[in-house]
């Protein structure tokens, strides 16, 4: 076994942490900075966290600019990052400054949301409207502040494309999401062929058996 302690280092070609995490859905937020710029990055430390209310957060490493617009509107949209936009979801990672709009150095469409400011990516399948529920500074074992922040929030309003929809249920395959994989540059897709169902143990259960 290769055995480390992380406060001491990896002591491998490169830390290996977001390649055992994975992959991960990407959390492609956008948002409006208080003077009204747009606003569009991509969060590979992203989930979902709640049902009833449905619950999203992403968490930024540095307070960037999607964190500080998202805790000063109190809002973000939350954009499926299919394979089919890999690209220009790769083009709004760039490390511009906040003055630059991410939708149009990526080219793409942007598309108004139904109850918050922040605009949705068009061309994305799904889209989350979000209302921030909090934003929490991260902090190690030893309740130091470490550069990271954790942005929480609820689910008010869901947009789907209906083609996705099939007897009333989301065809995960279908929507094709990009998924963040580890290494400097890996993602990974979906396959049919890697399919696995397996349904939850009743209450009854076969533990006795």
């Amino acid at each position: 076994m290769h055995s480390y302690e992380p406060r001491e280092g990896h002591r491998l070609a490169h830390d290996p942490l977001n390649s055992i995490v994975a992959p991960r859905p990407i959390g492609w937020v956008s948002t409006l900075a208080a003077d009204g710029t747009r606003n569009l990055a991509p969060y590979s430390f992203f989930n979902l966290f709640n049902y009833a209310p449905p619950i999203v957060g992403f968490s930024s490493t540095g307070y960037k600019d999607s964190a500080a617009n998202a805790e000063a509107t109190g809002e973000f949209v939350w954009n499926l990052a299919s394979v089919a936009l890999a690209a220009p979801m790769n083009e709004t990672s760039a490390p511009v400054g906040p003055q630059v709009d991410e939708f149009e150095l990526a080219g793409l469409e942007a598309a108004p949301s139904t109850l918050v400011a922040a605009p949705r990516v068009a061309r994305s399948p799904v889209a989350f409207e979000c209302r921030v529920t909090r934003v929490l500074r991260l902090t190690d074992a030893a309740r130091r502040e470490v550069d990271a922040w954790l942005v929480l929030g609820e689910v008010v309003v869901v947009h789907i494309d209906e083609r996705l929809l099939v007897d009333g249920v989301f065809d995960t395959l279908a929507a094709d999401p990009l998924l963040r994989g580890g290494g400097p540059a890996d993602y990974f897709t979906l396959g049919a062929e890697r399919r696995l169902r397996m349904r939850r143990p009743d209450a009854g259960g076969a533990r006795g058996r």
